[in-house]
């Protein structure tokens, strides 16, 4: 059996994951991996593949919108290693994992322009919009 919520339990159940990120003393932040995409949140990360750490300003939400809610602009970051972005992951203020990304060129959770990776380049996510569905 699929349960479906509301549109608006959906909103507030994001304003609560809004919160959940903005928990801790650090901030809410992204981190791009070249290597396969864990099963499982649950499976730690291997920082040996961590490409680029792009934070977002605290709090994070930016607005709620009628089928989601937007956060912040990550601050723009510089590549600590060169490879191919294959996934993301998005951890709270006390580096809590929150949810997984795939990363590519279309047609997947967070387009970018380039996959490529450069050393030293600079990466920003503008646009981050989070839906509960």
């Amino acid at each position: 059996m699929t349960v479906q919520i509301s549109k608006k339990a959906g909103i507030l159940a994001l304003q609560a994951h809004a919160d959940f990120l903005n928990t801790g003393g650090g901030s809410a932040h992204f981190i791009y991996y070249s290597d396969s995409k864990p099963a499982s949140i649950e499976t730690a990360a291997n920082p040996t593949n961590a490409l680029c750490t792009l934070s977002l300003p605290k709090p994070c939400i930016k607005q709620v919108l009628t089928d989601g809610i937007e956060l912040f602009s990550t601050d723009t970051a510089l590549a600590i290693k060169a490879g191919i972005a294959v996934w993301a992951r998005l951890y709270n203020g006390n580096d809590e994992p929150y949810a997984d990304f795939t990363i590519g060129t279309s047609g997947t959770d967070i387009v970018l322009n380039s996959v490529d990776i450069a050393l030293g380049s600079s990466q920003k996510l503008d646009s981050i919009i989070l839906k509960p569905y």
